[in-house]
């Protein structure tokens, strides 16, 4: 199942997810711009745009093994953690000048202790993020986004004035502008992209320069808004939740068996993007941490706020027209194990038929997907 038209921006989007350094990004350090990862979609990005760097979401694209992060950590950890870290410490994360992470999960947090010691990255920092999202941990973490702006200003030798905060706050909002664009598309009764592509196009977004970025996916809503072709030889509407998802093979799988994946709950998908930064708030600090803990929808990281999640998945499914959810977990995942029944129990009390499916990160393990993929689709009589 693929998109009819003939895009070039989709097409380098697809391939942008291939690879850790696209093309856009090795032209970017060729003129001598800096790139800082992120280790969690939590990461303000924001911060790093107005330091006039692109902030990269870490992936462990091209891993084949984890024979080296295997001597830090055990094979109980994620293995997204396992892969990321040997890629790490094989010096392919070497175009990187510095690298954040949020205390997202145990797994997480550790590779920042590993990296400090074993891998030379000339800027680290921890960014303490708070388990809950009340007021005081907003408070919290708009302190920690103000730290972060005076730790980066000194080291790099940049100042981030409120004013280029405010710059870059617009600018990311216009990127999750023209992805709800792209989402709204996928309303239609015949779609015209997939759940695989359009994967691809949200994970472009996390390792481009954004104007350019930005330049690119109006260029493709533009294209999809247009066509006339759409895909209806689907045997239903998929939603698919869960965790870290940067492979679009993996919804591949899935939709090679007839389902189309027409909406998600993932940190590469409509939890990195749904809603906006508030441009009228008092000052960028608040705004932000108002955002990644509370007004976005949130993950299962944070305590006590599963209601909203079941509530947000629910609406999600009512608007998008979804006969279906699929729920991806890696294996050793803490967070997403007792969010995954919660969620299930809710949505068979709604009557929406629902499956769990758990997975490696780099294998995906095709044959065993299908079957459990054909299996539910026979079971919802599709």
């Amino acid at each position: 199942m693929a998109t009819k038209i003939k895009s070039r921006a989709l097409q380098e989007f697809q391939e942008a997810t291939q690879c850790l350094v696209n093309p856009a990004l090795q032209k970017w350090k060729d003129q001598g711009g800096r790139v800082i990862g992120c280790y969690c979609s939590y990461v303000p990005v924001e911060v790093i745009t107005a330091a006039g760097f692109v902030p990269f979401r870490m992936r462990g694209t091209g891993s084949t093994g984890t024979d080296l992060a295997d001597t830090c950590v055990s094979s109980i950890n994620c293995s997204f953690v396992r892969h990321s870290l040997d890629l790490g410490l094989r010096g392919e994360y070497s175009f990187l000048d510095g690298v954040l992470w949020v205390n997202s999960c145990d797994h997480v947090r550790r590779i920042y202790d590993h990296w400090k010691r074993k891998i030379d990255t000339s800027y680290l920092r921890l960014l303490a993020l708070p388990k809950k999202n009340e007021q005081a941990q907003i408070d919290w973490y708009r302190d920690e986004i103000r730290f972060l702006r005076e730790s980066m200003g000194p080291h790099f030798g940049v100042w981030i004035s409120d004013d280029r905060l405010w710059d870059a706050i617009k600018l990311h909002n216009q990127t999750r502008r023209l992805q709800r664009q792209l989402y709204e598309l996928k309303k239609r009764k015949n779609p015209p992209i997939t759940g695989a592509e359009t994967l691809a196009v949200m994970v472009a977004g996390t390792a481009m320069p954004p104007e350019y970025y930005n330049g690119l996916l109006k260029e493709l809503v533009d294209e999809l808004s247009q066509s006339k072709d759409g895909h209806a030889d689907h045997r239903a509407r998929i939603m698919l939740i869960g965790g870290i998802l940067d492979d679009p093979a993996y919804i591949e799988v899935i939709e090679s068996q007839g389902a189309l994946v027409v909406t998600d709950s993932l940190c590469f998908g409509t939890r990195n993007m749904w809603g906006e930064v508030d441009e009228k708030a008092g000052d960028p600090f608040t705004a932000l941490a108002q955002y990644y803990l509370y007004d976005r929808p949130q993950c299962a990281r944070i305590f006590g706020d599963q209601p909203r999640r079941s509530a947000f998945i629910k609406e999600m499914i009512r608007q998008f027209d979804v006969d279906g959810v699929i729920a991806e977990r890696l294996v050793m995942c803490d967070n997403w194990t007792g969010e995954q029944f919660m969620t299930g129990e809710d949505l068979k009390e709604a009557g929406i038929p629902y499956i769990r499916l758990d997975r490696d990160y780099v294998n995906i393990g095709a044959g065993q997907l299908r079957t459990r993929v054909q299996a539910f689709l026979e079971m919802m009589g599709r």
